[in-house]
Parts: structure tokens; sequence; C-alpha cells
């Protein structure tokens, strides 16, 4: 399905961040934004009780109180749905307060932020290593704003001039752990410490 990829009025009110959530389907109407709403609501209670693979938007559906027809219209796929809930919680997440640290203080704090994002959620977790892996035009759209807000996170930590060949493996060194972490090899809490770890040894 495609994605038009313009702003929403109702998903879109601005966020913690100061940006607004953009459709990947097509422009909502408020009534419309808050179906998805509820939508991304339910497919979190829905993780609470099932994994990933249990997860369908049939039963985020019944949940939600929607038609399955009407959930497919703002979703392509459960992939998409879980990756639209990750990218909600990563854009209204206010940034870290790193005033008074230096360029490692700076970092491992936009790390260890985004890495306890899902540290209360473990379904959730695991759902959003799985589905950032999908494949289809929706999630990979959402894959791409995901990495860019983290990328520009971490440019900000880094500070000006940073080196791209340190921004690309503090980046590589956060999808490891985020794969590591949706397999099951330690909590969110864990790869939070990991991060920090690896990430002080990168830059000092």
């Amino acid at each position: 399905m495609s994605s038009d990829h313009v702003s929403s009025p109702g998903v879109s009110g601005r966020g913690v961040s100061g940006r607004s959530f953009e459709s990947t389907r097509r422009r909502l109407t408020p009534k419309q934004a808050e179906t998805v709403d509820r939508l991304c609501a339910a497919a979190v209670d829905v993780l609470r009780e099932e994994d990933f693979a249990g997860l369908t938007v049939r039963t985020v559906a019944a949940r939600a109180g929607v038609g399955p027809a009407t959930a497919y219209t703002y979703f392509s796929s459960k992939e998409h749905l879980v990756a639209e809930v990750f990218w909600r919680r990563l854009s209204q997440s206010p940034r870290p307060d790193t005033d008074g640290h230096d360029r490692t203080g700076r970092v491992v704090a936009v790390l260890r932020d985004i890495a306890l994002l899902l540290a209360d959620e473990p379904g959730l977790s695991g759902a959003v290593t799985n589905a950032l892996l999908g494949s289809d035009p929706d999630v990979e759209h959402l894959r791409v704003r995901i990495g860019l807000e983290i990328r520009e996170r971490l440019e900000d930590a880094l500070g000006g001039n940073a080196d791209p060949d340190v921004l690309e493996t503090l980046e590589l060194l956060y999808a490891g752990a985020l794969l590591r972490a949706g397999m099951g090899y330690g909590s969110y809490a864990d790869l939070a410490d990991r991060l920090e770890r690896s990430a002080t040894m990168i830059l000092e």
C-alpha cells in the first residue's frame, strides 16, 4: 500500500519533542486520527498479554473497538502498527538534559534515554525489534524516520563537526544492542548499561 507522507492534523498535534506526527498513509481528519490513537494504544495493551507472534491486526482492532477493515485502512501490517507505536514513543520523548556534561556524557545520556524507552514494556520491546525488520514500504518509511531521529540526537550530543565514522559507529552500536535485546539477550536496563560502557570505550 502506498504512503503519502503528509502531515496529519490529529495524530499530529505537536508532541513533547515539538515535532508533528505524520501519517504514513494520508492526511487524517481528527476522527480518523483518534481511531489511529486507539489502535496504537490497543496494540500496546495486547502486547502485554501476547508476544509478537500472537499479535494480529484483527485482535488489535477488536480491542480498539473498530472493524478489521478499518484498521487495515491505516496499518498495512502488524509490523507497520508496532513500528508506528515505537516512532510515537521516540518522537514524543523529551531529550535528556545534558547541560554540564562533556561529549561522552552527552552521548551516553542520549543512548540510555532511547534504550530505556521500552524498559517497562517487555512485550512491546520484543515486538519492536521484529517489526523494524519488516520489509513493507510503510515500515521502511518509519524505519528511516526513526533512524534519522536517533542520528540527529547523537549528532547534537557529539557537538559541532562530529566525525562521521564515530557517528556511524554509535548508530551501529545502538542497532546491534536493540537487536540483541529484542532477541532476549538481557533486559533493556542491561542494554542501557552496556551501551554506556561501549560508548565510553569508543569516545575516550
